[in-house]
């Protein structure tokens, strides 16, 4: 069973976890905030462990793709003299 899904229908056709509108996007938000797999889970009851493995595994795959991504402008870190 494929675990992401994307449909037009649903979340306008942003990569999502199967049978649901949790998308992959907002999955890679939470763990680049710092949650983890677990407590991710533990908030969503219809998403496991596997789909949240899937989406990042999704995200890695499109960004082997050949397309270039500009990088957003990110303040870098301030560190003390």
């Amino acid at each position: 069973m494929n675990l992401i899904e994307s449909r037009p229908d649903v979340m306008m056709g942003k990569p999502v976890v199967a049978g649901t509108r949790i998308t992959v996007e907002g999955i890679l938000d939470r763990l680049a905030a710092g949650e983890t797999i677990e407590g991710i889970v533990e908030e969503h009851p219809r998403l496991t462990r596997e789909a949240v493995l899937a989406a990042i595994e999704f995200a890695a795959e499109a960004l082997r793709a050949d397309v270039v991504y500009p990088a957003p402008p990110y303040a870098a870190p301030h560190r003390a003299a």
